[in-house]
């Protein structure tokens, strides 16, 4: 078995990640191939919790623009969370893999309530822990709640996945032919060029809490066991000592 360089990890989890190639929903083919990639960094000793958006099912500023309410359209969208939360559970333990998920809002029938010390507690037992509904507060994104949660945790790194992205460029790649890769940066090199790594409250958070971040793409083969290992792939954002 292969050596991990993190005993404890955060991975963020995009509702776009869920729908494969579709524009909506959940496909279960590509549900599939993230719960093995999971799988496989669990069996190396390693704390895996999971933050899930729910952008393939809702979108709260696009409800928004047309005229709904804004903490409504948010409260929708972590309702959208809980149900990809459960079908990469479902994924999951189809995998073997022992798996909770804890909301961040009460949905008891079907998830835990979050509570920091009962994740940790999960954790240590070698569970995967899913984290649903963000951070149970509107205005606030999952890349928040990804920040937050990492920190409350006491992850070592803060993974965030983006499809066919291999990490944070000075433009979009898919639409700027130019556009450069970052190997690494500083959090506050990132917020001060206005990367669209995470949202700035996201990125603050990381930055005042010394939490590094690796964005890659999940797409790739082996992906998340590599980072897991340390191995140099996407961009690396984290501070100067």
């Amino acid at each position: 078995m292969s050596t991990a360089k993190y005993k404890r990890v955060l991975l963020k989890l995009s509702g776009e990640a869920f729908a494969g190639g579709a524009s909506y929903g959940i496909d279960s083919a590509t549900l599939t191939k993230i719960a093995k990639q999971i799988k496989r960094v669990a069996e190396m000793d390693v704390g895996v919790a999971v933050v899930v958006g729910g952008g393939n099912i809702w979108r709260g500023a696009e409800a928004e623009e047309e005229g709904m309410d804004r903490v409504t359209a948010d409260y929708a969208g972590m309702l959208a969370t809980v149900i990809n939360a459960l079908a990469l559970q479902d994924a999951l333990e189809r995998e073997g893999v022992t798996t909770r998920t804890l909301s961040a809002i009460v949905v008891q029938q079907v998830a835990e309530p979050f509570i920091r010390r009962r994740a940790i507690r999960h954790l240590e037992k070698g569970r995967v822990v899913i984290f649903a509904a963000g951070t149970g507060n509107p205005y606030m994104t999952t890349d928040t709640a990804s920040a937050l949660r990492a920190i409350e945790i006491e992850a070592e790194v803060l993974l965030m996945t983006k499809n066919n992205v291999d990490g944070i460029y000075t433009a979009d790649p898919l639409t700027d032919p130019k556009a450069k890769k970052f190997d690494k940066l500083t959090h506050l090199e990132a917020l001060n060029l206005r990367l669209e790594v995470m949202d700035a409250t996201a990125l603050s958070l990381c930055l005042e809490n010394k939490l590094p971040i690796v964005v890659f793409d999940l797409q790739a083969p082996r992906s998340l066991e590599r980072v897991v290992m340390g191995e140099a792939i996407g961009t690396l954002v984290y501070t100067k000592e």
